[in-house]
């Protein structure tokens, strides 16, 4: 079913809680590098503009897209759906406005990491065009920076 979805900026005051019960629902976070919380504090901090919510005709959040860009690449985080809205056209409709988003800021490459496994949201992204690159993930934890609040924020 396809639905004239409502996509605005990210608001802490007005949003934290719904999107922290969202991402909770839908991803179940385990780590402590994805606690909702320190995500939220974190991507706050950054300022950058690049955090959009779906809501519904009542001012619910129904989803979420975070979006990262250095200059060179973008990058998609965070992409949730109400698992009751889910295959309606709202996670399309974030990821079109993610992309728009970071096509205007000049963004030549979209990058995003699902979990090997994933089937599902696999089949999705390759339904907006994204492919499976041959690349190998790495990270790295900086553990200073996860079990630690930030500046000015409780």
């Amino acid at each position: 079913m396809k639905r004239d979805v409502q996509i605005i900026p990210y608001d802490s005051i007005t949003h934290q809680d719904a999107v922290i019960n969202l991402w909770a629902d839908v991803f179940g976070y385990e780590t402590a590098h994805n606690e909702p919380r320190l995500v939220l504090q974190k991507k706050e901090a950054v300022d950058d503009g690049l955090f959009f919510v779906s809501l519904s005709r009542t001012g619910k959040v129904t989803g979420t897209v975070m979006c990262g860009y250095d200059g060179h690449r973008g990058w998609i985080y965070s992409l949730a759906v109400s698992p009751k809205l889910q295959r309606s056209g709202i996670g399309s409709a974030l990821m079109n406005h993610a992309e728009k988003t970071l096509e205007e800021l000049g963004c030549m490459k979209i990058n995003l990491q699902i979990v090997e496994n994933n089937k599902k949201v696999q089949a999705f992204y390759e339904t907006l065009g994204f492919s499976t690159e041959k690349r190998i993930s790495m990270g790295k934890h900086i553990l200073s920076n996860i079990s630690k609040p930030l500046k000015g924020k409780d």
